[in-house]
């Protein structure tokens, strides 16, 4: 019997691993979470399923057990947000960089057979060259970036030092169903999809023209699974992103578009902390995990946009 464990399995992200896990056949899935940014409702359908731990990964007993024997771990949970990082700079770091500290040693020390990590594109900061490659110089540009590098580091560190599986995997904007948009940290698209379906301006910061790899979580989801069963990748590095480059401008156009409407944006000033393009070379990730996304951006935000309206209806 196999055993996974999902830290932040209640946010965006974790929750739809947890559901790829259990349409794959997992037998026994356990999750983390402190619900400071996740939602038992994300979890609804399938609590039956799972095992629910309400525990914190800033505390070291709280997550040893449950790790303990784990065939995988995938580590998602965190404060995932830029500009929360700078506004609120200690939670950020006792979770983001101390927390994925505690997880690891307690990985470690339970005969965890491998960590799935969820790094950050952020690391990257702004470069001229485009796609963003691995191998590439990091110059995180906030908090958040360096402390999801940081995590990456000590990945690499557990796994040549101690022998520990790890893989980690740079998000990059990852968009679709559950993601929160209620928060002033939330990510845009799902800003978008408020916005539209209460016919009102979003606030675009800057000019609107910066670029992002859009990436639909089942497509992330996915890539978690494959990076789990992938030989001869411990202390591996790879691009989570589709190798494509979406504007702000052509997102919103889009979501306007999917829903019948004319709604002009509004623009603010650029926020601190925000890279200015990002798109992801995806060959590595390819070539030794066998990432293949399936949903076109087009597709992922007509599906994004079918689950607000009924979330909206309910």
């Amino acid at each position: 019997m196999s055993r996974y464990v999902v830290t932040g399995g209640a946010g965006f992200i974790g929750s739809a691993i947890v559901r790829a896990l259990l349409r794959a056949g997992a037998s026994e899935v356990a999750v983390i979470d402190n619900l400071l940014t996740g939602h038992e409702l994300n979890l609804d359908e399938v609590r039956g399923s799972i095992e629910f731990h309400r525990a914190d990964i800033r505390n070291y007993d709280e997550i040893a057990g449950i790790l303990r024997g784990a065939d995988v771990v995938f580590h998602e949970a965190a404060i995932p947000s830029v500009p929360r990082s700078i506004d609120e700079p200690v939670p950020s770091h006792e979770i983001n960089i101390n927390g994925t500290f505690n997880v690891l040693l307690a990985a470690k020390a339970g005969g965890v057979g491998r960590v799935v990590y969820a790094a950050s594109s952020s690391a990257y900061g702004d470069t001229e060259v485009l796609p963003k490659v691995e191998a590439m110089i990091t110059r995180p540009k906030s908090p958040y970036a360096l402390q999801k590098l940081v995590g990456e580091y000590y990945c690499n560190i557990f796994s040549g030092v101690y022998g520990l599986e790890t893989v980690a995997l740079r998000y990059f904007n990852v968009y679709g169903p559950r993601q929160d948009p209620s928060s002033p940290y939330s990510g845009v698209l799902s800003i978008f999809m408020k916005s539209v379906l209460e016919r009102c301006s979003p606030t675009i910061f800057g000019d609107g023209e910066q670029s992002r790899d859009f990436t639909y979580v089942e497509d992330v989801a996915e890539l978690n699974l494959k990076a789990a069963r992938a030989k001869n990748v411990s202390g591996n590095l790879y691009n989570a992103g589709n190798g494509g480059r979406i504007t702000l401008n052509q997102a919103w156009a889009l979501v306007q578009r999917l829903s019948g409407v004319e709604i002009p944006a509004k623009y603010g000033p650029p926020r601190a902390g925000d890279v200015h393009d990002s798109q992801a070379d995806t060959t590595r990730a390819v070539r030794d995990l066998g990432h293949a996304p399936k949903f076109s951006f087009e597709d992922g935000m007509r599906r994004t946009l079918e689950w607000y309206r009924r979330a909206a209806a309910a």
